[in-house]
């Protein structure tokens, strides 16, 4: 008996080849991954920065921002090295693919101030004036005056329009809500053992 003459032992080799690759190479690998404890100090996203979460997928934000500090000397302007602990609440993880703008992973500790992050996303240059980002004004009102527990953006008079005051909506506010949350906890490094 062999493949060539039995179809049914080729299907049942090659179904049985594809099972034992999936489990070694994805379903094993995925069920470790998923036991990695969260970093100490890391905290689950609450729902206005889940919600920014959302909105930063949305506008494609990961095709230009990383979320990931690699242990190279120009990366450590960002932060540590990224550890898996680091990504215990965040899934899908959004890593990024290409770095054209800054890494991400660190922004709420190295840009802590809600007021910058709602400039730079009404207009990156007001803030950054070589930045190339888009701006994202869609998120904000123009209104002749804010109401009442509305959260009014001072915008430099440069970029501000004439008569008007800027306002973040809801979702401008969540989206800044989960810039300022991605903060990587500090971490011991590991003892290398040296002066032993």
């Amino acid at each position: 008996m062999n493949f060539h003459t039995n179809p049914r032992l080729l299907y049942l080799t090659s179904l049985l080849i594809f099972v034992a690759l999936s489990l070694a190479i994805a379903i094993y690998p995925a069920i470790e991954a998923s036991k990695v404890p969260p970093a100490p100090g890391l905290e689950p996203l609450s729902p206005s920065a889940q919600r920014g979460r959302e909105i930063y997928v949305a506008e494609g934000c990961s095709y230009c921002h990383t979320q990931q500090v690699r242990p190279l000397p120009q990366d450590q302007i960002f932060g540590r090295p990224s550890a898996p602990g680091d990504f215990a609440y965040s899934t899908p993880q959004l890593l990024g693919t290409e770095r054209t703008g800054p890494d991400l992973a660190n922004v709420g500790n190295r840009q802590p101030s809600s007021t910058w992050h709602l400039i730079h996303l009404y207009n990156p240059r007001a803030v950054v004036r070589e930045s190339i980002m888009p701006a994202y004004w869609w998120y904000f009102q123009r209104k002749d005056q804010a109401g009442p527990g509305e959260v009014v953006v001072p915008v430099p008079d440069a970029w501000k329009p004439k008569g008007k005051v800027v306002v973040a909506t809801p979702d401008a506010l969540a989206l800044v809500d989960y810039l300022l949350a991605l903060k990587q906890p500090a971490v011991s490094a590991p003892s290398t053992g040296a002066g032993k």
